[in-house]
């Protein structure tokens, strides 16, 4: 045995080796850190769709982030004015980027200027003094103020909710910026989503104040007479209550409400009370925050240590305020208003009110680590039950076996010998694969499960290759080892060129996907990589040791095709006119998903998609008229047959999440308790969101097929680029059409279909290219027309093949996948069909039209 094929066994060994150590973390967790730390950090990662958890998108509002803080400066210069004896009355400037003030005599002007301009440089501002009206002041903030609150105010998001989440508990949690104003939050395994929700999303902005002193005033008939005068209503802003009564309430005076609870009922209700406008003290003095047991119902409350600063400040206020209350507001309600005492050192407080153990530890979480700058709208929200993930992990892993060992049987039958070692190839690249994710510390999603079984199918593809044109150098009288030899180098282009075009739509769809499809574009793309090394060098130096000990003597091929002699190119009319009438109903279709006029999934229009599990069978129709009872007519309903499954899907245009998923649970635990109805999974998109995904989606397919179409016209020439992208545009188009005709659902999973049969395509494609250029070179004299008709027909025998084993999992997927995939599953199925058409009956024969140079 020579040097060279030594060096190349030692590789192979070597990485067997660590691929094994590599995996290890994924199998067992008990390890030292230095080996995750040098070979693999936590193992293999699954996504929340395979272990539970949650997927949540944050949108912060930065208009309100601007709009606090110039909330904030007009309060410290009302205050301002107050100590100067000036008397100022806020009114409504009509927009939320102004504040408007009106003072009462010019004569103060002079002193507000100087006011401005020593202690808010931020502002900029407008003052009109007229004769005859009350002077007035509008502050507005400074452009660059805005900017960089714009700026920050999302990082200093990500940093408060990534500390919360810490604190929180959940393992291995991911918390990340996404565009200009958006957080993605994961949280793997939680087992409480509602108030890791409630944590994310509290803005904990905590005020001290001073309870107003105002004998005979009726704070509930005031708010009655607005109400009635429909000057406010139940629900609208604290603020703009404030402005409706701001000429009854005293100077410096503001209504709040005071959250109570009533300890028999635990019945809540909100109670108008009037505090003093100057806030006294902020959260930003609180150092520490803890939860403890105590007062009169030996009931949880919040301990808050004080800073330095906050202790000296704190002091101060209760020794002026002795005998009167103090109002602790939290996100502008009240939750505790107790009476002063005495003068309290020490720079300790406490927050009473009724609190659960639960609400006490996540408050005090928020005050330990701060307070959102500005509210958090949740514009996706995406929550998987463990119970769901673990049956999603079982029919991947059952969907996947069976495909894998249709596809071994139906090779090792085939191929004999050669079959065995395509087998041990595939094996190879499925281990490698999984390396190449725990090393990337990329997440195996059920997309992702999908692209495996998927690769699997495309992978045995470059063997068939190789394999077809070891028999046609048999064929033509080489020997053994220079045909095994011939067979590797002719293929070696052509797996290559298909391997690029189903690449570039992965690439795609990584760099336009989202979530799942990211994870989906992941594994089809290391899948693909790995299996260039494991039939181009793993396999060739298996025959090279075979041939070094003398250990092969001949190579048997099963022949499923015999010298086929098919008019291909006489029958094209037939086939562009079923393709041109496939494609116009593609070009239908995708009008009316444009216009609405589709079964557009909840990816795209918005809303919500509910999974529950029944512990009994129940009829859909019971179901129906029970939420239509209960004021949800609009709801479409799914049974999962055999399962006792109920999907519900409500399709809502709303910018940020509802509680859709609470409102249905509610129904059904009360309309139909004797079934045992538990939520799942829910997906919960706002519009926003969805009109991104949508956007995105297509510039997925556009950039896929610009960037197939310049590979190929770089590799062969500009009119095979032109008929392979028209070609696979047409199977788009197919796919698209069919699966609207039977109002199939739109959701980023066929997206991604679509994406992925075009990959697919194209790669039967190239492979006709490439024979057509080599018989061109091979047979110059002879016709375009006979060199297209040959060369199809060279190759027909390795096409059947490849979609016999690419339908093999396909089916798999389709037959034992679980709904979550059906669709996809489906839709690739009808792909390989008009793929396979579309090669052999479209793309090839389109060559021989005159449209630009010669081939």
């Amino acid at each position: 045995m020579n040097s060279t094929i030594k060096l190349k066994i030692g590789l192979v060994i070597l990485l067997l080796i660590f691929s094994g150590l590599a995996l290890t973390p994924s199998l067992y967790h008990g390890l030292p850190d230095w080996w995750k730390k040098y070979l693999a950090p936590a193992g293999l990662k699954l996504g929340l769709d395979l272990q539970g958890g949650m997927h949540i998108v944050l949108q912060v509002d930065l208009e309100k982030a601007a709009e606090n803080s110039l909330d904030l400066s007009a309060s410290d210069f009302k205050a301002a004015l107050t100590e100067k004896n000036i008397n100022a009355v806020r009114m409504d400037s009509g927009n939320p980027k102004s504040v408007l003030f009106t003072l009462p005599n010019i004569g103060a002007i002079d002193t507000v200027k100087q006011i401005l301009n020593e202690r808010f440089p931020n502002l900029d501002s407008q003052i009109q003094a007229e004769a005859g009206s009350f002077p007035r002041i509008t502050l507005q903030l400074k452009s660059s103020e805005v900017d960089f609150i714009r700026k920050n105010s999302v990082n200093q998001s990500l940093e408060i909710i990534r500390n919360r989440i810490d604190q929180f508990g959940v393992a291995e949690p991911i918390v990340l910026r996404q565009g200009e104003n958006q957080i993605v939050v994961q949280l793997p395994g939680v087992k409480d989503p509602q108030r890791a929700m409630s944590l994310i999303g509290q803005t904990a902005q905590l005020e001290f104040k001073l309870v107003a002193e105002a004998p005979g005033l009726n704070l509930p008939q005031l708010i009655d007479e607005v109400v009635k005068a429909g000057q406010w209503r139940e629900g609208e802003s604290r603020k703009r209550l404030n402005l409706a009564l701001q000429n009854r309430l005293p100077q410096g005076t503001e209504i709040y409400f005071e959250k109570t609870v009533d300890q028999k009922t635990k019945r809540e209700s909100r109670i108008p009370i009037l505090l003093e406008s100057p806030v006294l003290m902020t959260g930003e003095m609180v150092k520490n925050a803890q939860v403890r047991i105590g007062g009169h119902f030996n009931e949880p409350y919040v301990s808050l240590d004080l800073t330095s600063r906050g202790g000296q400040v704190f002091a101060s206020i209760t020794e002026k305020s002795v005998g009167r209350r103090l109002a602790i507001v939290l996100d502008d309600i009240v939750r505790s208003a107790p009476v002063i005492r005495e003068k309290i050192l020490g720079g300790s407080a406490q927050i009473s009110g009724s609190f659960t153990h639960n609400e006490a530890t996540d408050l005090a979480i928020v005050l330990r680590v701060g307070a959102l700058p500005a509210p958090v709208d949740i514009v996706q929200n995406l929550t998987v039950g463990a119970s769901l993930g673990q049956d999603s992990i079982n029919k991947g892993i059952y969907s996947g076996l069976f495909g894998t060992l249709l596809v071994v049987v139906f090779m090792a039958i085939y191929y004999r010998l050669s079959g065995v070692i395509a087998n041990a190839a595939m094996v190879l690249n499925i281990m490698l694969l999984f390396v190449g994710l725990a090393l990337l510390g990329a997440t195996l999603t059920l997309p992702g499960i999908a692209g495996i079984i998927l690769s699997i199918g495309m992978a045995v593809d470059a063997n068939v290759l190789v394999y077809e044109r070891m028999r046609d150098e048999f064929a033509v009288g080489k020997s053994l080892r220079a045909g095994v030899d011939a067979g590797f180098n002719r293929a070696f282009w052509s797996i290559v060129d298909g391997h690029v075009t189903t690449l570039i739509t992965a690439l795609a769809l990584f760099l336009f996907g989202t979530g799942p499809i990211k994870g989906f574009a992941i594994t089809l793309t290391l899948g693909l990589i790995l299996n260039l090394f494991a039939v181009l060098f793993c396999c060739r130096l298996v025959y090279d040791v075979l041939f070094n000990y003398k250990l092969l003597k001949r190579l048997q091929f099963f022949h499923l095709v015999h010298n086929s002699h098919f008019d291909f190119m006489g029958v094209r009319k037939i086939a562009f006119t079923l393709s041109a009438a496939a494609a116009l109903l593609g070009v239908v279709a995708f009008v009316q998903i444009v216009r609405g006029n589709a079964n557009m999934g909840v990816d795209f229009s918005g809303g919500a998609l509910l999974q529950y599990q029944a512990q009994k069978p129940f009829a859909l129709d019971e179901v129906r008229a029970a939420l239509t009872n209960s004021g949800h007519p609009g709801v479409e309903l799914q049974e999962v047959t055999g399962e006792n499954r109920l999907i519900v899907k409500i399709k809502k245009s709303e910018q940020k999440v509802g509680n859709f998923s609470d409102q249905i649970t509610e129904v059904l635990h009360k309309e139909q308790a004797d079934k045992g109805f538990s939520l799942e999974s829910k997906s919960e998109i706002g519009a926003s969101t969805s009109a991104d995904l949508r956007s995105k989606a297509v510039i997925s397919i556009v950039i896929s097929m610009i960037g197939v179409m310049i590979y190929l016209a770089l590799r062969f020439d500009f009119r095979f680029g032109i008929a392979a992208a028209i070609a696979t545009l047409h199977d788009v188009l197919a796919v698209l059409g069919i699966v609207w005709l039977l109002d199939k659902e739109m959701t980023l999973l066929i997206i991604t279909a679509l994406l992925t049969l075009a990959g697919y395509s194209l790669n039967d494609t190239v492979v006709i290219f490439d024979r057509i250029r080599e018989n061109q070179q091979k047979d110059p004299d002879l016709s375009l027309y006979e060199i297209i008709n040959n060369s199809i027909n060279q190759v027909l025998a390795r096409s059947i093949i490849t979609v016999l084993t690419v339908l093999f999992t396909v089916l798999s997927l389709f037959f034992l996948g679980g709904s979550a995939i059906h669709d996809f599953s489906f839709a690739l199925l009808i792909g390989l069909l008009a793929g396979s058409f579309s090669s052999i009956f479209v793309a090839s024969p389109l060559l021989s039209i005159k449209w630009g140079r010669s081939a």
